[in-house]
């Protein structure tokens, strides 16, 4: 393997947004296959670290780093952590920084992994092999959590009744495979007229709540707020509206954009942190026509980029 396996979504907007030079130092926080890195890589004379949790990911980053020997680097561990992952080899600042979060089109292809609805596998959904798995949560959770989760995570209105249906079928049944709970989650909730899958929402909470993806992506962007030089750059795809509010959000607040206090507080009240960011564009840029026919995945991707200002990381994690 010496070249990633797929195109990465949105790479043309994701380099434009961290505008690759030579000599520089850039992460990829979500390695996966490696494609963001070789793109940055390949456009320009740059120092790539690569970031994963996942073993497979690892692996393959392990064999593409041969191809480019010295300047390609792949980390194992959680982009939450990347502040510590970095400086044990040295590395205290970057000169930009990209995040594809969500499930990988090499998670979601390997039925073992236990991610995809479409395919029976094992209820896994780990993205790397340690902790609980999602057949531990639907098979030992109380149904009053289940539902809340599956209700927070997948913004499925149905929660309660899919959590019902999970406590009634494991009183006899452990739920132990993929195929299993797409049964009863098709069971539960009618099709959409969209045409999308009918457990898609649960699976995706399910996902959400074993990874601890909405923690780790705010350890993330606050690691990347550390870690960007003045100048730097910041691109984050995301692909559900739970992940890009939160980036949103995050922006809003690091650009200065979000409502100000009043007025009419005591100064000492009013008074907020200086920007860290600089928003390279008000709203998140949709991927093109031409890539969602392309790749359908795709559809729903949204990047928000921002460059780092001078300004101190003043507020707390």
């Amino acid at each position: 393997m010496n070249t990633a396996p797929h195109t990465p979504v949105m790479v043309n907007e994701v380099l434009d947004a961290l505008s690759p030079r030579d000599g520089a130092i850039y992460v990829d926080a979500t390695f996966g296959a490696g494609g963001y890195s070789v793109a940055l890589l390949e456009a320009a004379d740059c120092t790539v670290w690569g970031i994963d949790r996942d073993p497979v990911a690892i692996s393959f980053g392990n064999q593409l780093e041969k191809k480019y020997h010295g300047r390609l680097t792949v980390l194992n561990g959680p982009f939450g952590d990347m502040v510590r992952l970095l400086g044990d080899v040295g590395v205290e600042k970057i000169d930009g920084i990209a995040f594809d979060l969500g499930v990988s089109s090499m998670q979601l292809d390997e039925r073992a992994r236990g991610f995809s609805f479409r395919a029976d596998g094992p209820l896994d959904m780990r993205m790397n092999d340690t902790g609980a798995t999602a057949a531990d949560a639907v098979n030992e959770l109380a149904e009053e959590e289940l539902a809340d989760i599956i209700y927070r995570y997948g913004e499925e209105r149905r929660s309660r009744r899919i959590a019902k249906a999970i406590v009634e079928l494991r009183k006899n049944t452990p739920i132990t495979r993929t195929g299993q709970l797409a049964r009863l989650v098709r069971g539960v909730v009618a099709k959409s007229k969209d045409g999308i899958d009918p457990a898609t929402r649960t699976f995706q909470a399910l996902r959400i709540y074993v990874n601890d993806e909405l923690g780790e992506l705010h350890r993330g962007l606050n690691a990347a707020e550390t870690l960007l030089a003045p100048g730097g750059r910041l691109s984050v795809v995301s692909f559900h509206s739970l992940e890009d509010r939160q980036v949103k959000e995050f922006l809003r607040q690091r650009s200065g954009v979000a409502p100000k206090p009043s007025r009419h507080l005591p100064p000492e009240q009013a008074d907020v942190p200086a920007a860290t960011f600089k928003l390279l564009s008000r709203r998140a840029v949709k991927t093109t026509e031409a890539e969602a026919d392309l790749n359908p995945r795709a559809r729903s991707a949204r990047m928000r980029a921002a460059e780092r200002t001078s300004a101190p990381t003043s507020r707390a994690a």
